[in-house]
């Protein structure tokens, strides 16, 4: 941490990066990021690149950069665990690169890395990271607005494992800072007709294997309920706590490939995201399929984790 704040000092560019889909942490980590490197060091240029997200965009706007903005530049890249997942490539073009990331490391990329699974979301590191040097740095409101966004939607507020003293600790630090809970759950919490109906759609519809319930999200049912992916995506959730179930996931169409969210409230999840191209944590990854055509074979290796958890468990 000592080694990054001595690279953020150094540079006067600062361009922070998240990953493709961001969700809430990636959201509150880049902007709270950039709330406390421009509210402790004001005369830099500092800016979030990369995807939108309607979800939780009260946090802050995305810039528009130039390529040759990244001449002499940092580049920070947060909450992403591969490169292939880095929204916006030219976070290569920075003269140095910097990764922060809490999720299980699958693939080592940057001149620094800080990568500590023991953090249930990154802007929780970014928190943490505020509080060690909170001498020398400073925060805004708005900064932890971001972050406590960040640690809320990360923790499916503060249920899943990985959230510690620690947590609510800084949790109630970014209190202090002015956050309103309320203003934060109104803007969580809101939901549209059409994502009412979605959520009815992925409850009549669901397929059960095993211990597997899942949910498949294709074109014509995101087109059909007028729903962008992200709010799609988020139906996962309806699938969860389910008895009997402890895996559970949404398959998502998109042009070029299938995504997958994979949760789970027991076995290890994560290797088998590793063998489909993704990644993430032990009980929530994400995976991806080329086609449809690979269904069976996926549902196959969820039901064999699953087998195998249940003759340790």
């Amino acid at each position: 941490m000592k080694r990054i704040l001595d690279k953020i000092k150094k540079y006067e560019t600062i361009i922070i990066h998240g990953h493709k889909r961001p969700d809430g942490d990636c959201y509150g980590a880049q902007f709270g990021l950039k709330d406390l490197i421009k509210q402790s060091f004001p005369n830099k240029h500092v800016y979030v690149v990369g995807q939108t997200s309607s979800y939780v965009d009260y946090v802050g706007q995305v810039d528009i950069v130039e390529d040759h903005q990244y001449q002499g530049a940092l580049s920070i890249v947060v909450d992403t665990a591969i490169q292939d997942r880095i929204s916006d490539s030219r976070y290569i073009n920075g003269k140095e690169i910097i990764k922060i990331d809490h999720h299980i490391p699958v693939e080592d990329y940057g001149d620094l890395m800080w990568v500590d699974t023991n953090f249930p979301s990154c802007a929780q590191m970014i928190a943490y990271f505020y509080y060690k040097f909170k001498d020398e740095l400073k925060l805004s409101k708005a900064g932890a607005i971001a972050l406590y966004t960040g640690i809320v939607t990360d923790t499916g507020r503060f249920r899943y494992r990985g959230v510690s003293k620690l947590t609510h600790q800084l949790a109630g630090m970014l209190l202090e800072k002015g956050v309103d809970v309320e203003y934060i759950d109104s803007h969580l919490s809101k939901e549209s007709l059409s994502m009412i109906a979605l959520k009815g759609y992925v409850y009549t519809n669901y397929a059960t294997t095993g211990g597997f319930i899942y949910a498949k999200m294709t074109r014509a049912v995101i087109e059909k309920y007028n729903v962008t992916d992200e709010q799609a995506a988020s139906t996962v959730n309806a699938l969860g706590g389910i008895e009997g179930y402890p895996v559970w996931a949404l398959f998502i169409e998109y042009p070029n490939e299938i995504r997958i969210r994979l949760r789970s409230s027991g076995p290890t999840i994560n290797e088998l995201a590793n063998k489909y191209g993704g990644g993430g944590h032990a009980k929530a990854s994400g995976a991806r399929l080329e086609s449809w055509d690979q269904l069976d074979d996926f549902i196959r290796d969820v039901n064999e984790v699953i087998n195998q958890w249940n003759q340790i468990s």
